[in-house]
Formats: C-alpha cells, structure tokens, sequence
C-alpha cells in the first residue's frame, strides 16, 4: 500500500538519526487520520535509559499529544520488528495497526507471540510485515559493519 510506503519512509528518516548518533538504527512514527502525531528514534545510548527505544519514545509523545493512553485510532510504523517491551506497550495502547520493515533477526520471529498475546486482548491490533524490510535491512547491515570495523 502506498500509504504504508510514505509512512515507513518517515520512519526511515527517524532510523537514519539514530544512525547518525550511533544508535541502532531505527526509527518510529504514529499515524492519525493522516497524519504524522509523533515520531522518534532509538535513544538507548543518548539517554543511558533502557526503555529509550523509537516506540516507547513515539508512544509517549502521542499520548502527550492525543491527552489519552488510547491510540485505538492509530497506526504505528517502526522499522523493525519490536521487540517484546514494545509489543506489549502497542497492544496496551490499543493500537489500530502495527506496520513494520523487516523481523528482527536476533529473536525467532516474535509474530507468533505477538498473536499469541494478543488473543487474549478485547482489542486486536492488525499487523502488517514487510514494508520496505530491504531499505530498512541495509541501514541495519550498514550501522553493524562499520560498529565491527570500529572495534
């Protein structure tokens, strides 16, 4: 869809900050009717704070904006799959959508847990893989090879 695409390459722009500041890179943005609510990137390493990921970030700051932990009107498009601190705050945060790039080749996909939690949630968030996972995976193969030739 291209709507995704556009969406994902906003998140994209967000990963290529984390880039620059030699955070992994990615990155994260929430759609509202439209439009762009909040947007952020990895921050661990900036911050010293563990809980700095893009998503939690972005959720933060669209919650700040909205005045509401409610984002069932929302979708949320990060560049890599989130890893299980961030499913859980989406789900939580009633999502309407979750579009992300590529799996996260570092955990067995976490699609199955993912359904797997949120059965049990009234709400159900549609998930949606694969939007510009090539983009997104070379920005990835790219911070990790010059972090080995640094080292």
């Amino acid at each position: 869809m291209i709507k995704d695409e556009l969406f994902m390459l906003e998140a994209l722009k967000e990963a290529q900050l984390a880039f620059e500041k030699n955070e992994i890179p990615v990155g994260c943005v929430i759609v509202k009717n439209g439009e762009i609510i909040a947007r952020s990137h990895n921050q661990k390493e900036s911050n010293q704070n563990v809980l700095h990921h893009a998503e939690i970030i972005a959720i933060n700051q669209a919650c700040q904006n909205l005045n509401s932990w409610r984002l069932d009107d929302c979708d949320i498009y990060v560049t890599l799959e989130p890893c299980l601190m961030c499913i859980g705050a989406i789900a939580s945060a009633r999502f309407k959508r979750l579009v992300y790039g590529p799996r996260d080749k570092k955990y067995e996909s976490l699609d199955n847990i993912l359904k797997e939690y949120l059965k049990n949630f009234n709400h159900q968030v549609e998930v949606v893989q694969g939007v510009l996972e090539k983009e997104s995976d070379e920005l990835l193969k790219s911070f990790f090879k010059r972090l080995r030739n640094k080292s």
